[in-house]
């Protein structure tokens, strides 16, 4: 794939911003900043390139008087904190052309391919580069050779959860459209300061397992014979009968459900997700295994936060078993494990975690090792998709990458028929049995894993 980048541009708000430096959340501080991609193709339009790329420059710009934090840039305090200079500096968009078709990317899969399509590289890291120097919004804008063209976005990790992330897609493509994007976003994130007084992160009950490490093999004193290993990436599509079966399966295998509320699409798939890689994996019967999976929070809290609040407001949930039960247990106690974590998460939980990382100083967050564990994400439930700058809906979206052996995100199908897309990645000789166990149990041709 040929690819040339054609040019670049500041886009700084369209009109005045508040010039301050803006107070940081713990839970914007719990790891370093990097860039989440993500992207969206589109199919050809009766627009010229550059009158598509004119309407997202100025569109953008509008977009960033309402979210003027994502034109600024991040700056360190005492104490390694991070805070954030409102300095109106702005995001950069890339425009960028491919000799390559739209139908060549098949199913979209996360690749090398598509990571040529997002705004990265070590000239716009935080690694390499002084916070002041590196823009918090990426736009990279790829037209091919078909007339298509793929939107891909990189949003500072600080700053955004998936929440926020949707609305701030979403309100820029309104005023694209020419339309009230509607309400602003709520910027205050004092809303989240630690009260000291209230609780202490070493004096209750709570046993944070979200910053404990992830357990590793058994005789492994470490994760690097897993880490050498090869990988490969799989989209695995569930029709809405197969995602109803796989509920039905978790509903009705008799473990007890103390909330008396039948298991989400999330927690009937992420648990048939955990047993069929710990199958495929071949654990042994004690072997530790974890499920991590981010919650957002705005919900739980006491009084609730503001739905449109812009910011992270997502806590790290942990399922973990040994692998022995998982597998010897029918769908519905993963499920159950699944939803005993999801159930940790509250107004009192919530608070000790952010006291946690206050008094750790900051980017504490065990991070995730691999075989035997797993991380999951769901898309599927946030405001990705159906965005529209005004040539018509993406034909789809999703990340950019799957960045390590374990990690899968769940996604909306873009036939828009409530089918789902799980893209995965598995050690490579894992993969083809996991995809055969996958769908063998939903469809009833072995009767256990």
């Amino acid at each position: 794939m040929l690819f040339n980048l054609k040019a670049s541009h500041r886009v700084k708000p369209a009109e005045q911003t508040p010039q301050e430096t803006m107070y940081l959340s713990e839970c914007d501080q719990i790891s370093s900043p990097y860039h989440v991609p993500s992207i969206y193709f589109y199919a050809p339009a009766s627009y010229p390139i550059l009158e598509q790329i004119d309407v997202l420059k100025k569109s953008l710009s509008k977009a960033l008087v309402r979210f003027y934090p994502l034109a600024g840039r991040l700056k360190k305090a005492s104490g390694g904190r991070l805070e954030l200079d409102c300095n109106a500096m702005g995001a950069l968009l890339i425009e960028a052309e491919s000799d390559s078709k739209m139908a060549e990317f098949g199913d979209f899969k996360p690749s090398h391919e598509t990571l040529a399509l997002a705004p990265n590289g070590t000239n716009l890291d935080f690694d390499s580069n002084p916070f002041q120097e590196v823009p918090l919004l990426l736009v990279q804008v790829t037209k091919f050779s078909c007339g298509g063209i793929a939107v891909a976005l990189g949003l500072c990790s600080t700053l955004v959860d998936g929440q926020s992330q949707g609305n701030f897609v979403n309100q820029w493509a309104k005023i694209a459209r020419g339309e009230d994007p509607g309400k602003p976003p709520f910027l205050d994130r004092r809303i989240l300061q630690p009260r000291e007084s209230s609780l202490s992160p070493f004096g209750n009950c709570h046993n944070h397992l979200e910053f404990n490490p992830p357990p590793l093999l058994l005789g492994h004193s470490d994760n690097s014979q897993m880490l050498s290993k090869a990988t490969t990436v799989a989209m695995l599509k569930l029709s809405t009968e197969q995602i109803v079966k796989l509920r039905n399966m978790a509903n009705e295998s008799g473990i007890p459900n103390n909330n008396k509320r039948g298991y989400s699409r999330f927690e009937a798939i992420a648990g048939h997700i955990w047993k069929c890689a710990s199958k495929v994996r071949r654990l042994h019967n004690q072997q530790q295994t974890r499920l991590d999976f981010p919650v957002d929070f705005r919900k739980l809290m006491k009084p609730t936060l503001p739905q449109d609040y812009f910011g992270r407001c997502t806590i790290q949930a942990v399922a973990i078993t040994t692998a022995g039960k998982l597998l010897s247990e029918p769908l519905g106690y993963a499920s159950a494990k699944i939803r005993e974590a999801i159930n940790m998460i509250s107004d009192e939980y919530v608070r000790s975690h952010i006291l946690y990382i206050k008094n750790q100083q900051y980017r504490t967050k065990g991070q995730y090792e691999g075989n035997p564990n797993l991380y999951m994400t769901n898309w599927a439930g946030l405001s990705f998709s159906g965005v529209d700058f005004g040539w018509g809906k993406e034909i789809y979206t999703g990340p950019v990458r799957v960045s390590s052996e374990g990690k899968g995100y769940m996604l909306r199908s873009p036939d828009g028929d409530g089918s789902m897309i799980l893209a995965l990645r598995l050690h490579l000789e894992d993969m083809d049995p996991f995809k055969k166990l996958f769908y063998q149990e939903i469809d009833g041709i072995i009767s256990k894993y």
